[in-house]
């Protein structure tokens, strides 16, 4: 076979100069380390998928619940546009549900292995009567389940499987602008897929705008409460270092829990070593350090009052109570999207809709501003619908 003759049957790669040969067979260099144990779609037999919560979906979230099942049915694939912290994944309950009693194959997939072990854990708790499972790296021993919580790596052991496949995060690292990746998310969709995000582009919104496929917004969180506007701190790096400390300070005197955001990992431990001689209830974590799930959990328990992070805890993550502060804000790695989703960390819970985002920066620029931006325009929107429920 001619070498520019050859498609990659896994990615989809042409590239002659990510192809090479052995034994005189074509193979792609770009995905060759997607290699496993792959699954075979098989019909299932419909199972019962009652859903426990323990409290009720706002108006807004049963409307585009009811939607999403009824896109379904129809054979429409569905784009949920919804801010930080309405429940995107509570919206999906009921189409999952349905899905699980026709005896489908229901997928769940997200960028991260930490994302995806706390998104197992919680639909494990609502699906109680159902077998859901986690697969990631280090973790793909049980590859079938009722559903099935997976990264998007772990797609290509699911060719042409899914008959619902759920994708959240669609705009995160390492799924943006991963073509590998992409091709992974085509062939696994047998039936219809449901994308979810809170900062799609342009080139997604316009795509859902073509006949069988279809946008629905949200742009209010199920408690009703604002998004959290950041502030901004500006100056050289002795400044905002003093700021910090004085920032933290009172947090920690008001025994609220910090998240502080770096854009690297040597100033993650860096800005924990600076922190470390003025409060010692705290740590840091990055995609270097393998116990990274140890110690979200031992936050929650109250070990720690503040991590420093890189973005691996930019998403996924929900804390209450929580405060954020993001240091070097002016940093090239956060665009408006990431800092949105960062500033979306706060005031996730009923019991503690409010908080404090900060972007400490040398100086404010474009993607700040853009981000509050944003910001300010849903909780506009939100004002909006209340004065209407006010004045019907």
């Amino acid at each position: 076979m001619p070498i520019n003759s050859f498609v990659c049957p896994i990615c989809g790669n042409t590239d002659i100069y990510s192809i090479g040969y052995l034994n005189g067979k074509p193979y792609c260099r770009r995905c060759i380390s997607f290699r496993g144990e792959e699954v075979e779609h098989k019909p299932s037999y419909p199972k019962k998928a009652p859903i426990h919560l323990e409290y009720e979906l706002s108006p807004e979230q049963k409307e585009l619940s009811d939607k999403l099942v009824e896109n379904y049915k129809k054979g429409i694939d569905s784009l949920v546009f919804a801010v930080c912290g309405s429940g995107k994944t509570e919206i999906c309950l009921s189409l999952i549900s349905f899905c699980v009693g026709q005896g489908y194959k229901v997928g769940f997939a997200v960028p991260r292995k930490s994302v995806c072990y706390e998104l197992k854990c919680r639909l494990q708790k609502i699906f109680v009567r159902n077998k859901v499972i986690a697969v990631f790296g280090g973790c793909h021993s049980v590859i079938e389940g009722d559903i099935v919580c997976l990264t998007t790596h772990q797609l290509f052991r699911y060719n042409n499987y899914f008959d619902l496949l759920i994708m959240d995060e669609i705009d995160a690292f390492p799924f943006k602008g991963n073509d590998i990746l992409k091709k992974f998310f085509e062939n696994a969709v047998r039936g219809h897929f449901v994308l979810l995000t809170a900062t799609p582009s342009k080139e997604l919104i316009n795509e859902f705008k073509k006949p069988g496929k279809d946008m629905m917004r949200l742009s209010v969180r199920f408690h009703h409460h604002p998004l959290p506007v950041p502030k901004i701190i500006t100056g050289d790096d002795i400044y905002l270092h003093y700021k910090l400390i004085k920032e933290m300070k009172r947090f920690i005197k008001e025994k609220k829990q910090v998240f502080i955001f770096v854009p690297t990992i040597d100033e993650s431990k860096k800005i924990a070593f600076i922190l470390k001689p003025f409060f010692r209830l705290g740590t840091y974590v990055n995609s270097q350090r393998n116990d990274s799930n140890q110690i979200i959990d031992d936050l929650r328990k109250g070990k720690y009052l503040y991590l420093v992070t890189t973005a691996v805890l930019e998403r996924g993550v929900t804390i209450r109570n929580l405060q954020v502060i993001v240091f070097h804000a002016d940093s090239e790695i956060y665009d408006a999207a990431s800092l949105i989703q960062i500033a979306g960390r706060v005031g996730r819970k009923k019991e503690a809709p409010e908080g404090e985002v900060i972007f400490f920066a040398k100086r404010s620029n474009r993607q700040m501003q853009d981000a509050i931006d944003e910001i300010n325009a849903n909780n506009k929107a939100l004002q909006d619908m209340l004065q209407r429920d006010k004045n019907r």
